[in-house]
C-alpha cells in the first residue's frame, strides 16, 4: 500500500498532463464519441483486460488479475460529457496556478483520477477479491438524463448485480455524496388558435396560461421543502409583437432527496398547469377554440441514500480523515444516483485539486492536494474491491 500511495504522489504531473490531453477533446452530451475512444485507447495502454465500448457508448474495462466472474463487481466510474456545445473553444489557458477551460474540472479531473487509479494498479500488478471494474460513462449532464448508468444497470445487464459504486466527480478531498438528489424534468407545451392581438383579442393565449402555472407552480407549497425543490428553469412563445401566440412551452425542474417527494411535486405541477389552462380557457370569446396542452416527461433521475453507516461510506470517511480532511457527507445528482436507488452501496466523491466557475466558460482547475485527491480515491477503490491475499 505505502509504495502505490507513493506512485499516486510520484505521478501527479502526469495524471494532470492527461486531464489537460482529456479537456481538449470536445465531448458535449450525445456527442461523447472522440473522448470515449480516447479513454480506450488509454486502458488498452495501461493494460486493462476487456476493454469495450457497450451500445449506450459507455467504455468499460477490468483490472488485470481481478476476478472475471459477474456479480459482486466494484465500478469505478467517471463521466465522458461536459455541458458544452460543439464550437467551444476548450483550450486550456495558465493563470498562475488555476488552468482555465471549459469541462477542465467536470468531468476531466474525474477521468484523469479514474485513470490514474488505473496506471497505478495495473503497473503494480494488483489484484483484488472483488472484480474491480472501470467505467467511462455517457450522458451524465443535463439531458442526458444519466442515459449511461441507466444503461450499465439495466434489467438484466452485467453490473445490475454490482457490489459496489464510487464514481468520480471533480475535485476537492472532503465531500463525500452518498445521498442522491432525484429529479423529474417536465416540458408543458400549450397550443391554441392564435391570431392578431386586435382583429382577434379574445383568442386564449397560450402564454397567458402559462403565466398562471408560472405563477402557481412558484408559490406552491412543498412537500419536505427543505430537501425538495422546483425551478421553472426555460419558457418560450409567440413570434411577433403584435400576435396572439398560437403556442407556448415552459421546462420545469423537479428535486428532492426524498424518493416519495418526486411524484407528489410532479403531481402538483401538473395540476396547477391543467387549472391555468382551464383559467385561460375559461375567458376566452364564444366561438374562438379553446387552448390544449401537452405534459411530457423529458427526465427522471432516481433518488435515494446510501446509508452512512454502510461499510462504504465508512470507509470513505475514514480514509478521508486518515489523509488528514474532515470528511463531508453531501447529496447530490450524479451518476451514483442509479446505484443508490437500486440499493448497491453508492458514493461519489472529488479527485483532489480546487475548482470554480464550474459549467461556465471560465471553468478552472487547480492541482494543490491533487495526488491527495487519487490517494483517496485509490483507497476507497481499494477498500471497496478488496486487496487479494498473497
Amino acid at each position: 500500500m505505502r509504495r502505490l500511495r507513493a506512485q499516486v504522489h510520484a505521478t501527479d504531473a502526469q495524471t494532470l498532463a492527461e486531464q489537460l490531453a482529456l479537456v481538449r477533446i470536445p465531448a458535449p452530451t450525445f456527442h461523447e464519441g472522440e473522448r470515449a475512444r480516447h479513454v480506450a485507447e488509454r486502458f488498452r495502454a495501461l493494460g486493462l483486460h476487456d476493454v469495450r465500448t457497450d451500445e449506450a457508448g459507455n467504455v468499460l474495462a477490468r483490472l488485470p488479475g481481478s476476478p472475471a466472474a459477474p456479480g459482486g463487481q466494484v465500478v469505478v466510474s467517471a463521466h465522458l460529457d461536459t455541458v458544452f456545445p460543439a464550437g467551444t473553444d476548450v483550450e486550456p489557458r495558465h493563470a498562475g496556478t488555476r488552468i482555465h477551460a471549459p469541462g477542465i474540472t467536470d468531468n476531466c479531473r474525474g477521468l484523469a483520477g479514474m485513470l490514474a487509479l488505473a496506471r497505478v494498479l495495473a503497473s503494480e500488478g494488483v489484484r483484488t477479491e472483488r472484480p474491480l471494474v472501470f467505467a467511462a460513462t455517457v450522458g451524465e449532464e443535463g439531458a442526458g438524463d444519466l442515459r449511461g448508468v441507466k444503461h450499465l444497470f439495466r434489467e438484466g445487464g452485467e453490473l445490475r448485480r454490482a457490489g459496489a459504486f464510487v464514481a468520480l466527480d471533480g475535485s476537492g478531498v472532503r465531500r463525500i455524496v452518498h445521498r442522491a438528489i432525484g429529479s423529474r424534468r417536465l416540458r408543458v407545451e400549450v397550443a391554441g388558435p392564435g391570431g392578431h392581438s386586435w382583429a382577434d383579442r379574445g383568442t386564449p393565449n397560450p402564454v397567458g396560461a402559462l403565466g398562471r402555472a408560472v405563477a402557481a407552480v412558484a408559490g406552491m407549497g412543498l412537500p419536505s421543502p427543505a430537501r425538495s425543490s422546483v425551478t421553472v428553469a426555460r419558457i418560450a412563445g409567440g413570434t411577433s409583437i403584435n400576435a396572439i401566440p398560437d403556442a407556448a412551452w415552459m421546462e420545469v425542474d423537479l428535486r428532492s432527496e426524498v424518493p416519495d417527494a418526486l411524484a407528489e411535486i410532479e403531481r402538483l405541477v401538473r395540476s396547477h398547469v391543467e387549472r391555468a389552462v382551464a383559467a385561460e380557457n375559461a375567458r376566452r370569446r364564444p366561438g374562438a377554440a379553446a387552448l390544449a396542452c401537452a405534459v411530457t416527461l423529458i427526465g427522471d433521475r432516481p433518488s435515494g441514500e446510501t446509508p452512512a453507516s454502510a461499510e462504504l461510506v465508512r470507509a470513505a470517511m475514514a480514509v478521508t480523515s486518515a489523509l488528514g480532511e474532515r470528511p463531508e457527507l453531501v447529496a447530490s445528482s450524479t451518476d451514483a444516483n442509479l446505484a443508490i436507488s437500486l440499493g448497491i452501496p453508492a458514493v461519489c466523491i472529488g479527485v483532489g485539486g480546487d475548482s470554480g466557475g464550474i459549467h461556465t466558460l471560465d471553468e478552472w482547475y487547480s492541482d494543490e492536494k491533487g495526488a491527495l485527491g487519487v490517494e483517496r480515491a485509490l483507497l476507497v477503490a481499494l477498500a471497496a474491491a478488496r486487496l487479494a491475499r498473497t
